[in-house]
């Protein structure tokens, strides 16, 4: 019987239209195929990134965000904790507040370079990715796009940076540390570090909207997503 149900479903579908099948594929009967699972992907990762745009990019996207927020580069923390210690601890929130404005300035650029990035990403394993982990689709994203990202974002960074003032801020603080006797000077690349922590802090906000996709069908908005997507249920 199980064998008759099976022929019969494949003679059904040699004699449908292209109208028919794309019924029967909405209806969930037809097989996935790899260049739908592989859009359906891209699609998750494009609303994942207007979405983590859109948070990033509002007024404290990154400053009032715990998971986002930018603090001093690693080599700066003793000269943070040293110039707080002397009573310029005001000087240094200045230079933090105004290093995650300037992401979140950059955040709103963001959203071509990782469109661009995406469309012309080619994934291998679109299946595996597809019944992956709850950030399956993301950290591919991440691991075969992070340098072109990178290259692209930083000039958009440095940019921000000079226009919200964080580059003046954090050169303010560094040259009061470096004056200072017996201390090592502080220069890190400021422009480098942000581009890599607001590139970070977008990849979280994309992760949670491909596992929002993943888990709940309502966030699956067009046909695509809910045929790909529903076949995980």
């Amino acid at each position: 019987m199980k064998y008759l149900v099976i022929g019969m479903l494949i003679s059904a579908l040699l004699g449908c239209s292209s109208k028919d099948l794309d019924e029967l594929k909405a209806l969930g009967y037809a097989p996935l195929t790899r260049a739908e699972v592989t859009q359906a992907l891209k699609d998750a990762l494009s609303r994942g990134v207007a979405r983590g745009v859109a948070v990033a990019s509002a007024s404290d996207g990154y400053f009032a965000n715990p998971q986002l927020k930018i603090e001093l580069p690693e080599d700066a923390m003793k000269m943070e904790t040293t110039l707080r210690k002397l009573g310029f601890g005001a000087e240094v929130d200045k230079a933090v507040l105004q290093i995650n404005r300037a992401a979140e300035e950059a955040a709103a650029r963001a959203r071509p370079i990782f469109i661009k990035a995406i469309t012309d990403m080619t994934i291998y394993g679109a299946f595996d990715i597809l019944n992956g982990e709850q950030d399956a689709a993301t950290r591919y994203l991440q691991s075969s796009t992070y340098d072109q990202l990178y290259e692209a974002f930083r000039p958009v960074i440095s940019e921000t940076l000079e226009e919200t003032a964080a580059t003046r801020y954090y050169g303010d603080i560094v040259s009061q540390y470096n004056a200072l006797p017996f201390t090592f000077d502080v220069d890190p690349d400021l422009a480098g570090y942000v581009t890599e922590r607001a590139i970070d802090g977008l990849f979280v906000l994309i992760a949670e909207e491909e596992a929002r996709i993943r888990s709940n069908p309502a966030a699956r908005t067009t046909r695509l997503l809910q045929r790909v997507f529903g076949s995980l249920d």
